[in-house]
């Protein structure tokens, strides 16, 4: 007899996933509590390094049928989300998400839906990137300095050279400006010829 089980997941200790039942029990869809699996793990984790997840697959026999929420819940990016329908599916396991209607993924429909998704979602991932380096060539253009501001004025960074060029080491140049040894180890470096004290730590 098939089975329903349903697979919540939320990122941080802080979330809860009963948002996700609720959601699930308002479609409709009725999951016996000991069929639910809920655990805490980043989405970047793929679903089969998931502990929950993998406790899971090892539950499901063919003509279940496994519920999420949204497709997410299933893998870190679409790729993952398509391997793992992919599995689930040689499975003769049923996947729905409730973000896609009663579409069954593992099926021809529910593959070309999760693949048209998964085009659009690439389509605006590169149209960030190109709107990113648009911007940031406008800026470069406009002469706009770039990255983190400087740790230090030139003046601050002459006296810290002067430092060096006396022998002054470096961690008590560091102290006294109150910045970093590797930032002094750079002034170093850039000036090139200067004889600075590098005391063992």
């Amino acid at each position: 007899m098939a089975r329903t089980f349903a697979y919540l997941r939320v990122s941080t200790a802080g979330q809860t996933t009963e948002t996700q039942k609720r959601q699930i029990a308002a479609a409709g869809i009725e999951v016996e509590d000991y069929r639910i699996i809920a655990e805490t793990v980043s989405g970047s984790v793929e679903a089969t390094k998931r502990p929950g997840f993998a406790r899971l697959v090892d539950r499901l026999e063919p003509g279940d049928l496994l519920v999420v929420t949204k497709m997410d819940r299933l893998g870190r990016n679409a790729v993952d989300v398509m391997t793992t329908i992919k599995q689930l599916g040689k499975m003769s396991v049923r996947v729905k998400s409730l973000d896609l209607g009663d579409a069954d993924l593992t099926s021809a429909a529910g593959r070309m839906v999760t693949q048209i998704l998964n085009v659009v979602a690439q389509f605006e991932r590169e149209l960030i990137v190109e709107r990113t380096q648009a911007g940031v060539d406008r800026a470069r253009a406009q002469g706009k300095r770039l990255g983190r501001p400087p740790a230090l004025d030139p003046e601050r960074r002459a006296e810290i050279a002067a430092g060096l060029r006396k022998g002054e080491a470096i961690s008590a140049l560091a102290r006294r400006f109150g910045t970093s040894r590797m930032t002094v180890q750079r002034i170093r470096d850039g000036y090139g010829k200067v004889n600075a004290i590098v005391e063992v730590t």
